[in-house]
């Protein structure tokens, strides 16, 4: 159990190094919370600083959701007992789920940075190539698919984590229970950080991605 706590701890601190944050301070210390959106994800990355800014800010946000589960969940920890009997066994199942949600609760709620970091949705996808890579296809699928025809990104951000819990609950991927977990508690928390959006787009208010959202429009009426 201390194991699994000090894991779970050492993902959260992960998640709260915010990569809009890091690389606006390497930038000359700009900090997009005060710009666009006042978000610190990669979406108002890339509105308020372009593709190559946002290039990095994806990269680490991604990069820690994998790191997190990929490197620290099974990490042997000096002095700590790694002897698996059935009650341990089963804890290993979901220490890297355990990790995955909480480096993503670190970049929601930053230690280091005020408790006022992004909407998870980039962590989201390096958990979930930690996890079980086959499950971002249904994720990035729903995705493409969402904005090409409404055009909102926090949308399709809602609903690609609600095909990643659909995924979750219809495969046959295991150990099954820390996967479907994951997925429906994932699909709740990418709601909740994204229930701004949802507001302004009842007000006819939420920006759209344009060029995507084109596309569609522009293939409809082909």
């Amino acid at each position: 159990m201390t194991e699994f706590v000090i894991k779970v701890l050492l993902s959260y601190l992960l998640g709260s190094v915010i990569g809009s944050l890091l690389v606006g301070r390497l930038r000359g210390g700009v900090d997009i919370r005060r710009l666009g959106s006042g978000n610190a994800g990669g979406t108002n990355a890339l509105r308020t600083q372009g593709k190559s800014f946002a290039f990095w800010v994806m990269l680490i946000d991604i990069g820690k959701g994998w790191v997190a589960t990929r490197v620290i969940a099974p990490l042997a920890l000096p002095g700590l007992s790694s002897q698996l009997g059935a009650g341990a066994q089963q804890t290993h199942e979901w220490l890297p789920v355990a990790c995955g949600i909480a480096v993503i609760l670190g970049h929601i709620y930053p230690l280091w940075y005020g408790f006022r970091g992004g909407k998870g949705v980039a962590t989201l996808v390096g958990v979930v190539l930690g996890l079980e890579p086959s499950l971002l296809l249904p994720m990035l699928v729903t995705w493409l698919l969402a904005v090409v025809l409404f055009g909102f990104v926090g949308l399709a951000s809602i609903l690609a984590a609600t095909a990643l819990a659909v995924a979750a609950a219809v495969g046959t991927w295991e150990p099954r229970a820390p996967l479907l977990t994951f997925g429906v508690l994932t699909a709740m928390l990418i709601a909740f950080t994204h229930r701004f959006n949802i507001a302004r787009m009842r007000a006819g208010t939420e920006p759209r991605a344009r060029r995507l959202w084109m596309l569609g429009l522009r293939r409809g009426s082909a």
